[in-house]
């Protein structure tokens, strides 16, 4: 069960704004203002807005990360004291992990010539730094450790925290994903791969023209069944399966048939049929390689009864926060499941014959409470490592 939920990311800093910005269809994507931004040939991006914290020596996406869980903590209602501190634990994804913290000290030693760098720069930049703060700020002493596996890493973290609770190897773990790659090197490796967009995101629209970079996290707390209704806590969502796959096939082209098994891996898990999915929430970059491969494994897994499934991506608002990605599109699902309501894809203005999907283009669709009981969230990255968890109604 998800009892608790946090976030920080483009369209809001925290989850009741988010879900008031899908729902409005609301566009975070905009002009960056960032160190050397002339020096880029894409120069938009998703940035989280105004952002002051309360760790100003830690690194952009740990500082994200704490606020997340600080919020989620809060909204489960949840204290890590004597045996369920020494039990919970956390797990998050991140692709990146410390970039601004890299991007400023490759500054510092290459380009300004300095001969030393903080002593702490290591413990800023590595990728399990977020887990290690969350735990220390929460007190969580159970399985804490960092996924990265691209743009699948935080669905992969999510799906391993639920694997771990329904064993019952830990009674709560508090997952999710954070990543801050809007920096000049960041942006710049990423211009590498001719995959960026100069102007929008346009997820399955005949006319994208790529991608677009987001920042952000997004953590949730999950929790098992019996102790969740014991404590009488609010449920926001059951995560009822998950299912993993590797392509084996390329760093960069994605398979559809990878795509397909992770699908039907997690309806297999939750006992789940194609027909009782009400939305999924699409990778969707953006990108022409991604959406067409995505929209045929959609169409190969739900079949006949695919027409009347809704399928959004909300990347189209946010921008792909790539390792932290899966968890700010959870929330997406956690709006079609607890108010009836799917984010839309905006941007889109050329159907393309290639994605026969509906893609709930522009505006938000009201499908009605109780309406959907059912829905996929699909994170698809590169090197062919997919990640695919479904959601039920609580």
């Amino acid at each position: 069960m998800i009892t608790g939920a946090g976030t920080v990311n483009p369209l809001a800093k925290d989850v009741p704004g988010t879900l008031a910005a899908l729902a409005e269809g609301r566009c975070a994507i905009g002009p960056l203002n960032i160190r050397d931004v002339d020096r880029l040939s894409i120069r938009i991006g998703a940035a989280v807005q105004e952002w002051h914290s309360a760790h100003p020596m830690l690194d952009r996406s740990v500082q994200f990360a704490l606020e997340a869980a600080r919020q989620a903590v809060i909204g489960a209602g949840l204290e890590f004291s004597g045996a369920l501190g020494r039990a919970a634990g956390v797990i998050l994804g991140t692709a990146g992990g410390g970039l601004s913290t890299v991007d400023d000290n490759y500054r510092a030693v290459y380009a300004e010539g300095k001969s030393r760098v903080h002593p702490m720069v290591v413990p800023r930049l590595m990728h399990s730094a977020a887990a290690s703060h969350v735990s220390m700020a929460h007190g969580l002493q159970g399985p804490s450790f960092t996924v990265s596996s691209a743009c699948a890493s935080s669905n992969h973290a999510m799906g391993l925290a639920f694997q771990m609770v329904r064993s019952g190897a830990a009674p709560v773990m508090l997952a999710g994903g954070a990543e801050a790659m809007l920096t000049f090197g960041g942006m710049k490796a990423w211009e590498g791969l001719r995959v960026m967009a100069p102007d929008a995101c346009r997820p399955f629209s005949a006319d994208r023209t790529g991608m677009v970079q987001g920042e952000g996290a997004a953590i949730f707390v999950f929790e098992e069944r019996d102790r969740a209704v014991a404590r009488g806590a609010e449920i926001l969502a059951e995560v009822a399966g998950f299912g993993m796959s590797a392509d084996a096939q390329d760093l960069v082209v994605p398979s559809q048939a990878g795509a397909e098994r992770a699908m039907a891996l997690a309806l297999a898990d939750a006992g789940i049929a194609a027909s009782d999915v009400g939305y999924i929430n699409a990778h969707g970059t953006g990108t022409t390689l991604n959406d067409r491969t995505e929209a045929a494994a959609i169409c190969a897994v739900f079949g006949h009864v695919l027409p009347r499934i809704p399928v959004s991506s909300s990347k189209s608002m946010h921008g792909h926060l790539i390792g932290a990605t899966g968890a700010v599109e959870l929330l997406a699902c956690l709006l079609a499941l607890r108010e009836g309501v799917v984010a839309p894809t905006i941007g889109h203005r050329i159907a393309d014959p290639n994605c026969a999907l509906d893609v709930v283009p522009n505006i938000a669709r009201a499908m009605g409470a109780g309406a959907i009981r059912v829905s996929l969230s699909n994170a698809f990255a590169f090197g062919g490592l997919n990640a695919v968890l479904a959601l039920r109604k609580a």
